[in-house]
């Protein structure tokens, strides 16, 4: 399965996610507990800007944590998108 490296804008902390991961569950995996809630597009805990690389939404995020503006922007909530190449992602 293809692997993209993920790193976070703070720090360069870096992670591996697989094209069929969404790319919260890789960093549950590589950093441990993480805060989170619902993981599942709802309660918006998980809203990250992508500052670079290709990814797609695999489900809905809740239009009540992600406006057309953040998507836009770039802010996704990393629970509901999987990584098309390395990303590189920062706390919004």
């Amino acid at each position: 399965m293809e692997e993209f490296t993920v790193t976070m804008y703070e720090g360069g902390k870096q992670f591996a996610c697989r094209k069929d991961q969404s790319v919260f569950s890789a960093m549950i995996r590589a950093a441990g507990p993480v805060t989170h809630g619902c993981c599942g597009g709802g309660c918006g805990v998980c809203k990250m800007k992508i500052v670079s690389g290709a990814y797609e939404a695999f489900k809905p995020m809740s239009a009540a944590h992600i406006s057309g503006e953040d998507k836009k922007g770039g802010v996704v909530l990393i629970c509901c998108v999987q990584p098309r190449s390395d990303l590189v992602i920062a706390r919004v």
